[in-house]
């Protein structure tokens, strides 16, 4: 069954300066604002890259789950790991079995149905299961991200997450602890551990702390995009740079 690495989702202090902050090095504009984020407490923001998505969320009230997320991190590492794929009630099921609890379900009859993982269960950040009605294509519906996402696809700019590194003091358990609950089997990319998915794939590094370290992006420019990255005040460091909790390293290739 499908199982694609569509969505990263960064928790941010304040929306509009990290907005900015892509808008400006990658030169694209936001697809899609949920209202119904609201409730939680949030505001977002959502980009295409290529047939992926990166969401920014901020706490618009004290007391929320992604500022919770903030302070207890320190702002260090992603706030969840999205997939999509067409079976999300067996993927619940699977992770029931395995003690890891479900943190919210989301059920919306004829459009979306989606489980997010209690993060402490998942370790290192939220995993989250759905399923958008029309989903079966790439470029089909993707509910989270509106009606209208490819308005904003600009493959010449950005055109992919190639993967994402996740950091842990033991990076051979927690591969396995993940390919587990994604029902994928733990393979290799060099000497990392890595689970590969339809779309994207997870690395796993050795780090001090279980945390969403990195995302690889494809790029049309790769130099030009850590030249902009510089002019935002943005940390760079070694062949990526810092935003929205995580270190974003772009590689030269367009993606078709």
């Amino acid at each position: 069954m499908t199982l694609r690495l569509r969505q990263i989702c960064l928790a941010v202090p304040e929306l509009r300066p990290a907005e900015a902050a892509i808008r400006a090095i990658f030169g694209i504009e936001v697809c899609h604002r949920d209202e119904g984020v609201g409730k939680y407490g949030l505001e977002n923001a959502l980009f295409v890259f290529g047939h992926q998505f990166v969401e920014l969320v901020a706490p618009t009230r004290a007391d929320t789950a992604a500022g919770r997320f903030i302070q207890r991190s320190g702002g260090r590492g992603g706030y969840m790991a999205i997939f999509d794929t067409q079976d999300p009630e067996r993927r619940r099921a699977l992770a029931d079995s395995l003690g890891v609890r479900v943190a919210n379900v989301m059920d919306y009859p004829g459009q979306f149905f989606g489980v997010q993982l209690h993060p402490r269960d998942c370790r290192a950040t939220m995993l989250e299961f759905d399923r958008s009605v029309g989903n079966e294509r790439l470029d089909g519906a993707y509910w989270p991200a509106g009606a209208h996402w490819r308005d904003q696809q600009n493959l010449a700019r950005v055109s992919g997450i190639g993967w994402i590194d996740v950091a842990a003091p033991d990076p051979r358990d927690l591969a396995a602890h993940w390919g587990r609950i994604a029902d994928v089997s733990v393979g290799q990319d060099g000497d990392q551990p890595a689970l590969k998915f339809d779309l994207g794939a997870a690395r796993f590094l050795r780090g001090d702390a279980e945390r969403l370290e990195a995302l690889h992006v494809d790029v049309g420019d790769a130099d030009g995009v850590r030249r902009t990255a510089a002019h935002q005040g943005c940390l760079v460091e070694g062949d990526g740079f810092w935003l929205g909790g995580v270190r974003f390293v772009p590689h030269q290739g367009v993606l078709a």
